[in-house]
Protein backbone atom coordinates (compact mmCIF):
# COMPACT_ATOMS: atom_id res chain seq x y z
CA UNK A 1 0.00 0.00 0.00
CA UNK A 2 1.27 3.38 -1.25
CA UNK A 3 2.35 5.65 2.01
CA UNK A 4 0.56 8.50 2.49
CA UNK A 5 2.20 12.37 1.37
CA UNK A 6 3.45 14.18 4.41
CA UNK A 7 3.29 17.61 4.36
CA UNK A 8 4.56 19.39 7.66
CA UNK A 9 2.09 21.71 7.76
CA UNK A 10 2.54 24.34 11.13
CA UNK A 11 0.94 23.86 14.56
CA UNK A 12 -1.08 26.30 16.10
CA UNK A 13 0.75 27.25 19.19
CA UNK A 14 -0.88 27.82 22.23
CA UNK A 15 0.46 30.87 24.18
CA UNK A 16 -2.08 31.45 27.02
CA UNK A 17 -0.98 31.77 30.23
CA UNK A 18 -2.82 28.26 31.22
CA UNK A 19 -0.32 26.72 28.42
CA UNK A 20 3.10 27.69 29.90
CA UNK A 21 4.25 25.03 32.54
CA UNK A 22 6.21 26.22 35.38
CA UNK A 23 9.03 24.46 36.96
CA UNK A 24 12.76 24.92 38.78
CA UNK A 25 13.86 25.27 35.03
CA UNK A 26 11.72 28.75 34.75
CA UNK A 27 10.31 29.59 37.72
CA UNK A 28 12.93 32.12 38.41
CA UNK A 29 12.31 33.80 34.99
CA UNK A 30 8.86 33.43 35.30
CA UNK A 31 8.77 35.76 38.80
CA UNK A 32 11.04 38.66 37.54
CA UNK A 33 8.72 38.91 34.05
CA UNK A 34 6.02 39.05 36.28
CA UNK A 35 7.43 41.77 38.44
CA UNK A 36 7.54 44.07 35.92
CA UNK A 37 6.07 47.28 37.84
CA UNK A 38 9.92 46.85 40.03
CA UNK A 39 12.24 46.43 37.20
CA UNK A 40 14.93 48.80 37.22
CA UNK A 41 14.43 51.70 34.97
CA UNK A 42 11.63 49.74 33.25
CA UNK A 43 12.96 47.56 31.46
CA UNK A 44 14.35 43.79 31.26
CA UNK A 45 16.19 41.22 29.13
CA UNK A 46 14.76 37.53 28.64
CA UNK A 47 17.16 34.95 27.31
CA UNK A 48 17.54 31.16 26.84
CA UNK A 49 17.57 28.97 23.70
CA UNK A 50 15.47 28.37 21.07
CA UNK A 51 12.14 26.72 22.25
CA UNK A 52 12.70 27.64 25.89
CA UNK A 53 9.52 29.45 26.28
CA UNK A 54 10.76 32.97 25.44
CA UNK A 55 8.29 33.50 23.12
CA UNK A 56 5.43 32.15 24.97
CA UNK A 57 6.16 33.83 28.42
CA UNK A 58 6.59 37.27 26.72
CA UNK A 59 2.81 36.82 24.96
CA UNK A 60 1.74 36.21 28.83
CA UNK A 61 3.19 38.98 30.00
CA UNK A 62 1.86 41.35 27.05
CA UNK A 63 -1.52 40.00 27.27
CA UNK A 64 -1.14 40.67 31.24
CA UNK A 65 -0.53 43.53 31.05
CA UNK A 66 -2.78 44.81 27.40
CA UNK A 67 0.86 45.50 26.16
CA UNK A 68 2.24 44.44 22.23
CA UNK A 69 5.13 42.34 20.87
CA UNK A 70 6.54 42.89 17.63
CA UNK A 71 9.25 41.20 15.83
CA UNK A 72 12.67 42.98 16.00
CA UNK A 73 12.87 42.99 12.61
CA UNK A 74 10.07 44.60 11.88
CA UNK A 75 11.00 48.23 14.00
CA UNK A 76 12.32 50.02 11.25
CA UNK A 77 9.03 49.79 9.10
CA UNK A 78 6.79 50.87 12.24
CA UNK A 79 5.90 54.06 13.98
CA UNK A 80 7.56 54.25 17.22
CA UNK A 81 5.62 56.52 19.08
CA UNK A 82 2.76 54.68 18.20
CA UNK A 83 4.17 51.56 19.60
CA UNK A 84 5.17 53.68 22.80
CA UNK A 85 1.45 54.44 23.07
CA UNK A 86 0.66 51.27 23.69
CA UNK A 87 3.66 51.94 27.02
CA UNK A 88 3.74 48.07 27.74
CA UNK A 89 5.89 46.62 24.54
CA UNK A 90 7.79 43.31 23.99
CA UNK A 91 10.71 43.45 21.18
CA UNK A 92 11.40 39.79 20.14
CA UNK A 93 14.78 38.64 18.97
CA UNK A 94 16.85 41.86 19.56
CA UNK A 95 20.02 39.96 18.38
CA UNK A 96 18.29 39.72 15.05
CA UNK A 97 19.02 43.38 13.84
CA UNK A 98 22.94 43.34 15.31
CA UNK A 99 24.58 45.38 12.38
CA UNK A 100 21.44 46.79 10.50
CA UNK A 101 21.17 50.61 11.13
CA UNK A 102 17.32 51.48 10.67
CA UNK A 103 15.97 48.83 13.22
CA UNK A 104 18.85 49.55 15.60
CA UNK A 105 18.12 53.26 15.45
CA UNK A 106 14.61 51.98 15.97
CA UNK A 107 14.86 50.41 18.72
CA UNK A 108 17.23 52.57 20.72
CA UNK A 109 14.22 55.79 20.11
CA UNK A 110 11.58 53.01 21.07
CA UNK A 111 13.78 51.88 24.56
CA UNK A 112 13.80 56.38 25.27
CA UNK A 113 10.68 57.12 24.42
CA UNK A 114 8.86 54.07 26.48
CA UNK A 115 11.32 54.78 30.03
CA UNK A 116 10.49 58.18 29.37
CA UNK A 117 7.10 57.70 29.78
CA UNK A 118 7.42 55.18 32.53
CA UNK A 119 6.36 52.48 30.55
CA UNK A 120 7.79 48.88 30.21
CA UNK A 121 10.34 47.49 27.55
CA UNK A 122 10.75 43.36 27.52
CA UNK A 123 14.06 42.42 24.72
CA UNK A 124 14.31 38.75 23.91
CA UNK A 125 17.39 36.72 22.56
CA UNK A 126 19.06 33.28 22.73
CA UNK A 127 22.26 34.52 23.88
CA UNK A 128 22.88 36.97 27.04
CA UNK A 129 22.80 40.69 25.78
CA UNK A 130 26.86 40.57 26.02
CA UNK A 131 26.82 38.30 23.41
CA UNK A 132 24.51 40.60 21.41
CA UNK A 133 26.38 42.00 18.36
CA UNK A 134 24.55 45.47 18.70
CA UNK A 135 26.41 47.95 16.36
CA UNK A 136 25.08 51.39 17.69
CA UNK A 137 26.85 52.21 20.98
CA UNK A 138 24.26 53.83 22.52
CA UNK A 139 21.64 51.13 22.04
CA UNK A 140 24.44 48.36 23.04
CA UNK A 141 24.87 50.34 26.75
CA UNK A 142 21.51 50.51 27.09
CA UNK A 143 20.65 46.61 26.44
CA UNK A 144 24.00 46.02 29.02
CA UNK A 145 22.56 47.90 31.34
CA UNK A 146 19.07 46.28 31.50
CA UNK A 147 18.24 43.37 34.04
CA UNK A 148 18.45 39.54 32.83
CA UNK A 149 15.97 37.26 33.16
CA UNK A 150 17.25 33.41 31.87
CA UNK A 151 15.36 30.43 31.26
CA UNK A 152 17.20 27.55 31.82
CA UNK A 153 17.70 24.07 30.60
CA UNK A 154 14.39 21.78 30.77
CA UNK A 155 14.54 19.71 33.93
CA UNK A 156 12.29 15.94 33.42
CA UNK A 157 9.09 18.13 34.37
CA UNK A 158 9.52 20.78 32.16
CA UNK A 159 10.74 18.44 28.89
CA UNK A 160 7.57 16.30 29.76
CA UNK A 161 5.64 18.79 29.36
CA UNK A 162 7.08 21.11 26.36
CA UNK A 163 6.82 17.31 24.50
CA UNK A 164 2.79 17.34 25.75
CA UNK A 165 2.27 20.61 24.54
CA UNK A 166 4.15 19.80 21.07
CA UNK A 167 1.66 16.93 20.96
CA UNK A 168 -1.12 19.01 22.18
CA UNK A 169 -0.49 21.56 18.98
CA UNK A 170 -0.70 18.68 16.50
CA UNK A 171 -4.24 17.58 18.27
CA UNK A 172 -2.02 13.94 17.85
CA UNK A 173 -3.53 13.14 21.47
CA UNK A 174 -7.12 14.29 20.02
CA UNK A 175 -6.01 11.62 16.82
CA UNK A 176 -4.53 8.41 19.08
CA UNK A 177 -5.05 8.77 22.50
CA UNK A 178 -4.14 10.95 25.62
CA UNK A 179 -2.69 7.48 27.11
CA UNK A 180 -1.06 6.35 23.79
CA UNK A 181 0.98 9.95 23.93
CA UNK A 182 1.70 9.74 27.52
CA UNK A 183 3.32 6.69 27.09
CA UNK A 184 5.13 7.83 24.03
CA UNK A 185 6.58 11.28 26.11
CA UNK A 186 7.93 8.89 29.21
CA UNK A 187 9.62 6.63 27.02
CA UNK A 188 11.28 9.89 25.57
CA UNK A 189 12.33 12.10 28.41
CA UNK A 190 15.27 10.06 29.58
CA UNK A 191 16.77 9.50 26.12
CA UNK A 192 16.49 12.75 24.04
CA UNK A 193 18.67 16.10 24.05
CA UNK A 194 17.26 17.96 26.37
CA UNK A 195 16.39 20.95 24.92
CA UNK A 196 13.00 22.73 23.66
CA UNK A 197 14.07 22.82 19.98
CA UNK A 198 14.37 18.89 20.30
CA UNK A 199 11.06 18.38 21.68
CA UNK A 200 9.79 20.39 18.74
CA UNK A 201 11.74 18.33 16.10
CA UNK A 202 11.10 14.60 17.73
CA UNK A 203 7.19 15.92 17.90
CA UNK A 204 7.20 17.13 14.45
CA UNK A 205 8.74 13.93 12.99
CA UNK A 206 7.07 11.31 15.14
CA UNK A 207 3.84 13.04 13.20
CA UNK A 208 5.25 12.81 10.45
CA UNK A 209 6.74 9.31 10.48
CA UNK A 210 2.49 8.25 11.81
CA UNK A 211 1.04 10.06 9.20
CA UNK A 212 3.30 8.81 6.29
CA UNK A 213 2.66 5.14 7.76
CA UNK A 214 -1.31 5.30 8.88
CA UNK A 215 -0.18 4.26 11.97
CA UNK A 216 -0.89 5.54 16.07
CA UNK A 217 2.20 7.22 17.39
CA UNK A 218 3.68 4.54 19.15
CA UNK A 219 6.76 3.87 21.53
CA UNK A 220 8.19 1.77 18.28
CA UNK A 221 7.79 5.31 15.97
CA UNK A 222 9.32 7.51 18.68
CA UNK A 223 12.40 4.73 18.60
CA UNK A 224 13.00 5.01 15.22
CA UNK A 225 13.10 8.73 15.13
CA UNK A 226 15.41 8.95 18.03
CA UNK A 227 17.60 6.35 15.87
CA UNK A 228 17.04 9.08 12.80
CA UNK A 229 15.53 6.16 10.72
CA UNK A 230 16.30 6.74 7.07
CA UNK A 231 12.79 5.83 6.44
CA UNK A 232 11.20 8.64 8.19
CA UNK A 233 9.60 11.09 5.67
CA UNK A 234 10.51 14.71 5.47
CA UNK A 235 14.36 16.69 6.45
CA UNK A 236 15.47 18.70 9.19
CA UNK A 237 15.17 21.28 6.88
CA UNK A 238 11.25 20.67 6.33
CA UNK A 239 10.66 20.83 10.36
CA UNK A 240 12.66 23.77 11.32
Amino acid sequence: MAEQLFLDLPARRALGREDFVLSEANAAAVAQVDASDRWPSGKLVLSGPEASGKTHLAHVWAARVDGLVVDATALSRLSVPTLAEARHVVVEDVPLIGGSRKEEAALFHLHNLLLSQKGRLLMTGRAAPSRWAIALPDLRSRILGSNLATLLPPDDALLAALLRKQFADRHIAERDGKRQVENVIEFLVPRMTRTGAEARRLVARIDGLSLSKKRPVTRELARRVLEDDPDIPGSDEDLT
